[in-house]
């Protein structure tokens, strides 16, 4: 497998940022012409998923608390990783000159990275290629940016992240209706403003663990599936809200995705 770190410099955030990028590469069996001559050219562009962090957490951490390189390159699919900086993966108000422009995380996310990405690495600019997905704040972002741009993305994951109101009281215990009127409003507009437009919506994958309050997420994701929206969900596990649950949660999401590129359907030895 490739591991890249790279900075650069983001012309929408005004500064450098750091990435971890995941390519699938030869490996040790391909290297000793156990699969036929080994080669640095792939045959195809590679699918590429947008991985979000949580609260605290950076870049780095996907790759330091799951086996999420190993996955990718066994399903062949590029995986980026950025920093959300505790902001949502939304855009954040500035000043009034321009050296004081505000975090612009969502601008960033939505337009320049999956430029840069395009741009300097092997993967497909296809919507049926793109994927995002996340835990906790990172599942919030997936949600938040899949609805207000369905038709980017293909197809999303949400891990123990649903979009509820941010004046839920999370220690009462909420009855089926009550929680329904807990669904984020700003769900409720991005998609009523998608369905007006006509807008495809992406394919969604919601979980979060039996410990973590997994009310909230299906009622989060029974307000997707009631306004026609796919949507495949998991709350059996046995976890609250950790790690050892989203290390199951990335390996069967990358399973369960739609793909339809060159690599789908295959397996490699690591």
């Amino acid at each position: 497998m490739a591991l890249f770190h790279v900075g650069f410099i983001s012309y929408t955030l005004r500064r450098e940022v750091d990435i971890n990028v995941v390519i699938p590469t030869c490996t040790i069996p391909e290297a000793m012409g156990m699969n036929g001559a080994p080669t640095h050219k792939h045959k195809a562009p590679f699918p590429v998923l947008y991985l979000l962090h949580g609260f605290g957490n950076n870049y780095s951490v996907w790759g330091r608390y799951t086996n999420v390189e190993r996955y990718a390159e066994e399903r062949q699919i590029a995986v980026v990783m950025i920093s959300g900086e505790n902001k949502g993966y939304m855009n954040q108000p500035g000043g009034k000159d321009r050296f004081h422009v505000g975090d612009k995380h969502f601008d960033f996310l939505s337009k320049e990275l999956p430029e840069f990405i395009q741009a300097n690495f092997p993967v497909s600019d296809r919507r049926e290629d793109t994927y995002i997905a996340g835990l906790s704040m990172g599942s919030m972002g997936s949600l938040l940016h899949s609805l207000t741009n369905p038709e980017q993305y293909c197809a999303v994951g949400s891990f123990s992240g649903p979009m509820m109101r941010m004046d839920m009281n999370y220690g009462k215990s909420y009855t089926a209706e009550e929680l329904k009127e807990m669904v984020s409003p700003d769900a409720i507009e991005l998609v009523k403003k998608a369905k007006a437009e006509g807008k495809t919506f992406p394919k969604y994958y919601v979980s979060t663990g039996k410990k973590d309050g997994p009310e909230r997420a299906k009622a989060f994701a029974a307000f997707l599936e009631e306004n026609g929206i796919s949507v495949t969900t998991n709350f059996e596990k046995d976890y609250g809200h950790e790690w050892r649950c989203w290390e199951e949660n990335i390996e069967e999401f990358l399973d369960w995705l739609p793909r339809t590129d060159a690599y789908a359907g295959t397996m490699r030895q690591i």
